[in-house]
């Protein structure tokens, strides 16, 4: 457990440094764009600035004074404010993610911030420490997570089990000739913990393939868009600067240089910064949670419990199936924090056979089913026919102000046409795309054009289900059935133009959830 105390000292002086980190823009606009300048407007701005900053350093200061946290058996508690005084109470039971994430700040000073997350909406919900040391950091997670183990433990302990180690405790105790006493309350020693299993571990063949598939290698063209910009600046004369750019162009040898040097600078910054980003990925798990840490310069980490994953979604883009690759990400009841949107995701460069092994590795109580039905041929019909009110709102507008591209008067129709081809495309592949199945107490969804998306969850977690028909589904005799599961945002997932026998058979699948769901 954990006495009451204040925040890391070296809190503040990371708030600090995100306060300046926030005003960066400001700073270069007030004292290095403008800093010849003696506008008057500009005086008293930048007196606002630096009485808004004396108010931030001293109000992160008079919080650090103020706030305190405690760790006992059973939650924590966070205490804020003087002359009004706050005190949050968060239990255990009501963690659901840890989050940790260590930035180049934190490793400089060997710390790190760590997260708490609940189920609950509201900033309120979560308790987090933005500088924390890695001992105590380490101890708060094995505070939660033994404390969730214990309970766990006790629920799932059956009297048989228990009465046995109660025997086991008396022989011990007759043969060391030592009275027993009824009433004393006998503390058991707890079952040791499981090693986690390492399920996966990127190799620098994933991270180069990685780097192409994110397409990180055009990265170099935003910088040398600042580039041009910088040299612009530094010659005056937009002429001068044209001019010398079409000298290098004029040369065709030179032309395909700098096109191939800046080619292998591109691929080389995608590398390194995939590198950076997904280096030393790492997914490992034990019998009640999953640890995923990833970053070489930044570290981050998460874990979950495995019986919070509400739902598996295995994404592809055009890139990644074409090289035979997917995203495998877990929806889980709580939130990830503000800026770890992408921490529940599992390696996103996954090859397809591999990202179905490991889901069943590391969830055993998951099964990925690869055989599929398809949309009966009437959908493809309906979804061709049915009416795009984006594309009538753009030939409206395209008729009625007849834009001139590339001299044509008559472009307008060109770029309908294509539009209406276009869209009748991504619904064909949708179709082709798209497949479900009812599989005893699973569901399986993949739908998408461009980018498809397979959706797995088992019936017990699945809160909410919607069967809608509109006028032109009830003509073709389709439905579309619609999934609701519990996370933060709540997850919505649909499928369209589903046969209708397939769309009363979903529902009778859901009604038998009664026998999934124990209410204790």
């Amino acid at each position: 457990m954990i006495d009451m105390k204040r925040h890391h000292p070296l809190t503040m002086l990371w708030s600090s440094w995100k306060l300046v980190k926030n005003s960066f823009a400001i700073i270069l606009f007030l004292f290095v764009f403008r800093q010849g300048s003696e506008s008057q407007w500009l005086f008293y701005g930048r007196i606002a600035f630096y009485v808004g900053i004396s108010i931030g350093i001293v109000s992160i200061i008079w919080k650090w004074f103020t706030s305190r946290y405690t760790a006992d058996d059973n939650a924590f508690h966070i205490y804020s404010g003087v002359f009004n005084r706050t005190r949050r109470t968060i239990p255990y039971t009501k963690v659901q993610n840890v989050n940790r994430h260590t930035t180049l700040f934190h490793r400089l000073f060997s710390v790190t911030s760590i997260r708490f997350e609940t189920g609950i909406k509201g900033e309120d919900a979560t308790f987090q420490l933005h500088v924390v040391s890695l001992s105590e950091a380490e101890q708060l997670e094995k505070i939660v997570a033994g404390y969730l183990a214990e309970d766990a433990e006790t629920v799932g302990a059956t009297e048989e089990h228990d009465t046995l180690d109660v025997v086991q405790v008396m022989e011990e105790r007759e043969a060391q000739s030592e009275p027993f006493i009824t009433d004393e309350v006998i503390s058991l020693p707890l079952k040791e913990k499981q090693e986690r299993v390492v399920h996966y571990h990127s190799t620098r063949k994933d991270i180069f393939k990685a780097s192409f598939t994110s397409l990180s290698f055009l990265v170099l063209i935003p910088v040398l868009a600042t580039l041009y910009s910088w040299v612009k600046d530094f010659f005056p004369d937009e002429e001068v600067t044209e001019s010398l750019l079409l000298t290098w162009l004029d040369s065709w040898w030179i032309a395909g240089l700098m096109i191939l040097v800046l080619l292998i600078i591109s691929i080389a910054l995608g590398i390194v910064r995939t590198f950076v980003k997904y280096g030393n990925f790492q997914i490992t798990s034990d019998a009640k949670r999953i640890y995923i840490s990833k970053g070489m310069m930044e570290q981050t980490s998460f874990s979950i419990l495995k019986e919070r994953v509400q739902a598996i979604k295995i994404t592809q883009s055009p890139m990644k199936r074409l090289l035979g690759l997917a995203e495998v990400e877990l929806t889980t009841a709580g939130s990830l924090g503000e800026s770890e949107q992408e921490v529940n995701s599992l390696y996103p460069f996954l090859p397809v056979k591999q990202a179905y092994t490991l889901i069943e590795e590391i969830l055993p109580s998951y099964r990925v089913t690869q055989e599929m039905e398809k949309l009966p041929r009437i959908s493809l019909w309906l979804r061709l026919l049915k009416p795009s009110w984006g594309w009538i709102m753009v030939t409206g507008l395209l008729w009625y102000f007849k834009p001139l591209v590339f001299g044509q008067k008559h472009a307008w129709w060109m770029i309908s046409a294509i539009l209406l081809v276009w869209i009748a495309t991504c619904r064909v592949m949708d179709f082709f795309h798209t497949r479900y199945i009812l599989h005893q107490n699973f569901i399986q969804l993949r739908t998408g054009a461009l980018t498809s998306t397979l959706f797995i969850s088992k019936r017990e977690k699945v809160i909410e289900v919607q069967i809608t028909r509109n006028v032109l589904q009830r003509w073709f005799g389709v439905a579309s059935i619609h999934t609701v599961n519990r996370a933060k945002p709540v997850l919505h997932h649909r499928a369209h133009d589903i046969s209708l026998d397939t769309a009363k058979s979903f529902q009778s699948w859901y009604m038998g959830r009664t026998q999934d769901v124990q209410i204790r």
